[in-house]
């Protein structure tokens, strides 16, 4: 969240049955600075089909992420497409809490959560993970306000050179995951070039090759020029419009946009 003045409080979260790719895994939700940060406590609501994810959410308030308390109150599902979350909103508010996380999408169950909270007035701010940032959910309206939340994202060069590209082609470049998008499909397309096969068992030993380091560093619209270097038996270093590092397993590295409701409207607060 943002380093102003967001305290923790109570914070509930609630994911999709059907989840989000990002859902799985490690979530920790950052509210406060160091000087502001109280203990409070967690309202997660996470749905089946997410793995670990409901057991695997970690709060942490304050800068630097200095622990500073929290506790997870509630810990539901909610499914897309009924017609009404009166019960799941219900069970989320006899608990009680400060802030409900919902991990949904923008445009199924977790839109219509968030609608029922401030209907009722169960609740006045909300996280949004990725799935849940997209100009749809500014429709919501000035009670979005104060709201914060994540998505993938990133200020570096090839962002800015996306970006441009995508806006000449007529569409918008720093929409959620199109820039990721982008390039996975590159990642591909070069990682197939460079095995000199569109085998998935071939290219996949490939990928982290044309990824990572040693290379020419590719940017996007370079891809023409990269194919030309592997052709040629040379090592390109893929950047991309997400600032490419593949890590681990062949996971990336990960770039994040935070951002806060201001005016309807989503503002960016930094990058991580």
């Amino acid at each position: 969240g943002s380093s102003t003045k967001t305290s923790s409080g109570a914070i509930m979260m609630t994911t999709a049955t059907a989840g989000p790719a990002g859902v799985s895994g490690q979530i920790t939700l950052s509210t406060g600075d160091s000087t502001n940060a109280q203990s409070g406590s967690v309202f997660v609501t996470t749905g089946a089909g997410v793995g670990d994810a409901a057991g695997d959410i970690k709060l942490t308030v304050g800068s630097g992420n200095t622990a500073a308390g929290g506790e997870i109150t509630v810990n539901i599902s909610h499914e897309d497409g009924k017609a009404d979350y009166s019960s799941e909103i219900a069970t989320l508010a006899s608990a009680g809490g400060d802030i409900l996380v919902v991990a949904g999408y923008l445009d199924q169950g977790g839109r219509a959560i968030i609608d029922g909270s401030i209907d009722t007035g169960a609740w006045d701010r909300f996280v949004l993970p990725g799935g849940m940032i997209g100009d749809n959910i500014l429709t919501i309206g000035d009670s979005l306000n104060g709201s914060f939340g994540q998505v993938a994202g990133t200020d570096s060069p090839g962002a800015a050179i996306f970006s441009d590209i995508a806006k000449a082609a007529g569409f918008d470049g720093t929409s959620p995951f199109t820039p990721e998008s982008y390039d996975a499909a590159a990642l591909i397309l070069l990682a197939m070039q460079a095995a000199g096969s569109s085998e998935s068992a071939k290219l996949k030993d490939k990928v982290f090759d044309v990824a990572n380091a040693p290379g020419e560093k590719i940017f996007p619209g370079e891809l023409a020029k990269a194919l030309q270097i592997l052709k040629d038996g040379g090592e390109v270093d893929y950047v991309g419009a997400s600032a490419v590092e593949l890590i681990g397993n062949g996971e990336s590295a990960g770039n994040y946009r935070q951002v806060l409701v201001k005016d309807g409207a989503f503002e960016t607060v930094r990058y991580r």
